[in-house]
């Protein structure tokens, strides 16, 4: 049965919501635990939604992901790192990087956890149920796909810098301040242009959606869902 836009919006929010903060609250935790107290003191190393949501990026953009077909990509408010306080810089950098993505695995491997209790829930809550755990471990495993691009600020571009020889690192950090419009043009600009044309092989397609569908195969593989 098709969804309405409210239903649709209901099974959307909460997984979407818990797949962007908790990934930004763990690089602060990653950074506190390493040495840097920047995001602590900021508040924002804290499960508490309100303080990690951008409206643009947490809700406006994934919503109108699930309710038009758009690329189903967000972000919450960054977490502020200062990376020069870290005990090891190069190493650390990677680790508070890695940090987010691999919270977006763990949550997808919970959310298809969930799914065997899930089915002994009443009848009104059983299907809501079954849909928030689907959209949420599809969606955090995209989230982790995203963020592992190599292209600053994102997750795998930080990990790329920390791992190039520090000549390199350097001119590749520059490219950050370009990141945010090679992302908007690759995901949205290059894919509205390619549409009529090209419809189910834009970037996003190969870079993101069908490595997440991948993943998120192989896991429920391992955990036991059979094809």
């Amino acid at each position: 049965m098709e969804l309405t836009a409210v239903q649709t919006f209901s099974v959307w929010i909460l997984p979407v919501i818990f797949a962007i903060t908790l990934h930004e609250a763990a690089h602060g935790f990653a950074a506190l635990l390493l040495g840097d107290r920047t995001a602590k003191l900021m508040g924002r190393v804290s499960l508490n939604p309100i303080r990690h949501i951008d409206p643009v990026g947490t809700v406006l953009l994934p919503g109108l992901g699930a309710l038009l077909g758009m690329p189903m990509i967000g972000w919450a408010k960054p977490v502020p790192v200062n990376f020069t306080a870290l005990r090891h810089p190069r190493r650390d950098s990677v680790l508070v990087a890695l940090a987010g993505p691999v919270t977006n695995i763990l949550l997808a491997i919970v959310s298809m956890l969930l799914f065997y209790p899930a089915l002994h829930l009443p009848a009104p809550f059983h299907d809501w149920a079954l849909n928030n755990l689907r959209n949420s471990a599809l969606f955090n495993v995209v989230i982790a796909v995203f963020n592992m691009i190599p292209i600053p600020p994102l997750d795998g571009g930080r990990v790329l810098t920390g791992l190039l020889p520090p000549s390199l690192a350097v001119r590749f950090a520059r490219l950050e301040r370009y990141g945010l419009a090679i992302l908007f043009g690759l995901f949205f600009i290059v894919p509205l242009l390619l549409t009529p044309f090209w419809n189910d092989y834009s970037p996003y397609y190969w870079v993101i959606w069908q490595p997440s569908l991948w993943i998120a195969t192989g896991i429920a593989s391992l955990l036991g869902f059979g094809a």
